[in-house]
């Protein structure tokens, strides 16, 4: 008899154990059904991923689709991108002069759509208590830098310490150009100014965009460093786009220019020009409106080049491959434009006394508007700060020369994009 009623209550245990079991089991099943983000699959035993976080540092002076495209290969290589700006005091002890200031270093930096972070006054060097706070304050995981040799005065390398720590990773240096070769052309220019009957003067602005050399009468290119061997590709142009169009009911924003030199005056137009609308259309004109419009030495650099500095900024969602001068109405109902802007400051800001004015059309559609410009800088400030120092950067682009020339001589190829 009491074996019977021992059973019983072992069946009856069994039976409640099975069926809240299957009841628990149904609940987790639903529960993960409608909301997947608080099942307990997911919740016990599971830790957050941490975002992988790389560093970069440079001097970035005289930034370039070259600083850019390094800039998005470091960002590839993490989740988020840390970037470190050298200050002018280092730059000046293991350099020379830097073209521009830091200020307008940090804001071209910061304006790079790959970018998260920027950390002012970077070392030129690595050292070990920089390496210790990038790790320790900034949660750094690697410290990226391009194949290309960074030497220090004393002949050290300035990456050893990442390098022997294992938290190093290297890009491929973009071919072409440099901040080098960049004073090296308006060097060129200066010194083609001085003798503007030679029938060599007009060449220049052919030779940047083709990629010769200049040799003059000493046998060297007269500014230590070598014309620029840009090759453009259909792939580095979508590496750089955003590839998105804009919705049917998008205000569409357009500004035009050369975009030489691309600097922290463009940037900050840009910037106020994108906050006039949901997408922003830059024009970029040709190498041949800039120079019938600004002379033969204009544009510094070639109409692809400029078109990449400028995709490159994070204000910019897309660009107009060699833009016509006149905006016509063809134009903007084409591109769905709702607003034309011109800023106060530009090389062009005299566009009025031309013959025909280039913003006739909008103007006339009472869809244009010229906006006060938060930087006075155009491309002339930055030519006129290479004349007014010519020796010293005439000095620095010789010392820079040579490393480039070892560099070039030395070239191997290397995977990467």
């Amino acid at each position: 008899m009491g074996s019977d009623v021992g059973l019983e209550s072992s069946r009856r245990f069994l039976a409640t154990w099975l069926i809240g079991g299957l009841v628990a089991g149904i609940s987790v099943v639903a529960i993960t059904a409608a909301w997947p983000e608080y099942s307990p699959l997911n919740i016990v035993g599971k830790k957050k991923k941490r975002p992988v976080r790389v560093y970069m540092d440079g001097c970035f002076d005289m930034m370039h689709y070259g600083h850019c495209n390094a800039l998005r290969q470091a960002r590839a290589l993490g989740d988020q991108l840390i970037v470190g700006v050298v200050s002018d005091a280092e730059i000046i002890a293991n350099k020379g002069p830097p073209v521009t200031p830091l200020d307008e270093r940090m804001l071209m930096v910061s304006a790079v759509k790959w970018v998260d972070e920027v950390i002012p006054d970077a070392p030129y060097a690595i050292t070990e208590e920089f390496m210790r706070k990038l790790f320790d304050e900034y949660n750094i995981d690697y410290i990226i830098h391009g194949d290309d040799p960074c030497i220090l005065p004393d002949g050290t390398d300035a990456y050893a310490l990442a390098k022997k720590a294992g938290r190093y990773k290297q890009i491929k240096r973009t071919e072409g150009v440099s901040s080098t070769d960049i004073v090296g052309r308006m060097l060129l220019c200066v010194r083609e100014r001085t003798s503007s009957e030679s029938p060599r003067h007009a060449s220049l602005q052919r030779q940047f965009s083709h990629g010769h050399n200049q040799k003059h009468d000493d046998g060297g290119s007269g500014s230590g460093t070598r014309v620029s061997h840009f090759l453009p590709t259909s792939r580095r142009i979508v590496q750089f786009s955003n590839g998105k169009a804009a919705g049917p009911n998008a205000r569409i924003v357009y500004i035009d220019g050369a975009f030489d030199l691309f600097h922290a005056g463009h940037v900050e137009i840009l910037r106020l020009a994108r906050g006039l609308g949901d997408f922003l259309l830059v024009g970029i004109h040709t190498d041949q409106t800039v120079t019938a419009n600004r002379g033969v030495h204009r544009p510094i650099m070639n109409l692809h080049e400029r078109s990449l500095s400028v995709l490159a900024c994070r204000y910019v969602d897309e660009v107009i491959i060699g833009a016509p001068w006149e905006i016509s109405k063809d134009m903007i109902t084409t591109f769905n434009i709702s607003l034309v802007v011109h800023g106060t400051v530009a090389e062009d800001d005299d566009f009025e006394k031309h013959d025909r004015d280039p913003y006739d059309v909008p103007k006339s559609m009472e869809i244009f508007k010229v906006l006060e410009s938060p930087l006075d800088i155009t491309t002339s400030t930055i030519i006129k700060r290479i004349v007014s120092n010519h020796e010293a950067y005439q000095k620095r682009n010789e010392r820079k020369g040579e490393s480039e020339r070892r560099y070039y001589e030395g070239k191997s190829y290397i995977s990467g994009d």
